[in-house]
C-alpha cells in the first residue's frame, strides 16, 4: 500500500474561507464565532503543540480568524485535512452545520507598502 504525502501534491494547499453568513445572507451569531472556532483548532500546528509558557496563545497557521470587509470569516488551509481529518471535519461540518457559506480562495500575503 502506498501513501502520497502532502509533499508530493502538485500544488500547493488550498484555503477555504468559512464566512459568517448564512446562505439566507443572515449574519452568523455570536460575533465571535470565528475566533472562538480558531481558538479550539489552536493545537493543531506543525510539529505539534508548542512548549513553553506561552504555548497556548495564538492561532493554528491551519485556521485562522479574519475579516473579508465586514463579514467575518475562518480561513482553513486543507494541510489540516491532512494533519488531523477529525479536525477538518470538524471546522467542516462547523459550517454546514451552521450553514455558513463556504468558498475555495487563497488569501494572499500584504503587499509590500512604498513610502
Amino acid at each position: 500500500m502506498s501513501t502520497t504525502s502532502s509533499s508530493a501534491r502538485p500544488h500547493p494547499p488550498r484555503e477555504v474561507f468559512i464566512q459568517g453568513v448564512t446562505r439566507e445572507g443572515r449574519t452568523f451569531r455570536p460575533s465571535d464565532w470565528a475566533e472562538r472556532l480558531a481558538g479550539a483548532m489552536s493545537s493543531f500546528r506543525p510539529g505539534g503543540m508548542g512548549s513553553g509558557p506561552l504555548a497556548h496563545i495564538g492561532y493554528s497557521p491551519y485556521c485562522v480568524p479574519t475579516s473579508l470587509g465586514d463579514v467575518k470569516c475562518v480561513v482553513v488551509n486543507e494541510a489540516l485535512r491532512d494533519l488531523e481529518p477529525m479536525a477538518w471535519d470538524f471546522v467542516m461540518n462547523f459550517a454546514r452545520d451552521n450553514d455558513l457559506q463556504v468558498v475555495d480562495a487563497c488569501l494572499l500575503p500584504d503587499a509590500p507598502r512604498s513610502t
